[in-house]
């Protein structure tokens, strides 16, 4: 499998070539969907959080005998039937939220989405990606001209979010692109499923397409 190959003015100036086992997957709405999942419960915190009845101060004292007084038994003020004691089966801080799912599964789900948005035409390829100053000027003027030269007029701004993913990190290149509301930079190898549908376009570098392949 081939695509056309841009420079940073946006002329063709070769072809790729992709792997069938990344770029041409089927389509899996349901591994996409538990792969999705996966990644966002992991990073889910709990903090939603009450005290029960171990947790509430006070009350180690028992309010009255046990026997005698004609009242209902009780051996703290802090049990969940008193105003002001512990709560039952409430949220806890302590709650993990974590869920597993296979290694092979990931790696899969995530050619699935690369596969579906390179049909969909939302995936771009450069040769190589730099600037002459880490200036955001210079990053807004390269993305206007490169995507009008590909038929792209709104790659990296308003409902045309880019990121572009690269071998290894570029911090120069990183500074001209970090202050643009729509583009996001990273390095291929740390993408994953969420990070890929996310956006509008994943434009990679040549070599970051090497990167991502191991």
């Amino acid at each position: 499998m081939e695509a056309p190959l841009y420079n940073q003015k946006g002329d063709t100036v070769g072809k790729v070539t992709l792997s069938d086992a990344l770029f041409g997957v089927r389509w899996s709405p349901t591994l996409i969907h538990e792969t999705v999942i996966q990644i966002q419960a992991n990073r889910r915190k709990a903090i939603a959080h009450v005290k029960d009845r171990g947790e509430v101060r006070g009350g180690g004292k028992k309010p009255w005998r046990q026997k005698g007084t004609g009242r209902a038994r009780h051996g703290s003020t802090r049990s969940p039937l008193w105003v002001g004691g512990g709560v039952t089966h409430g949220p806890s801080k302590d709650k993990n939220f974590t869920t597993k799912i296979n290694k092979n599964a990931r790696r899969k789900a995530l050619a699935v989405a690369l596969s579906r948005k390179l049909k969909d035409g939302e995936i771009i390829f450069l040769d190589t990606l730099s600037t002459e100053k880490p200036k955001t000027k210079e990053a807004a003027m390269f993305l206007k001209i490169f995507g009008k030269a590909i038929d792209k007029q709104n790659l990296g701004a308003k409902g045309g979010r880019a990121l572009i993913l690269t071998a290894k990190s570029q911090p120069e290149t990183i500074r001209a692109f970090r202050n643009l509301p729509f583009v996001e930079i990273m390095e291929a190898r740390n993408i994953n499923v969420e990070e890929a549908l996310l956006p509008k376009y994943l434009v990679f570098t040549k070599d970051a397409v090497a990167a991502i392949a191991r």
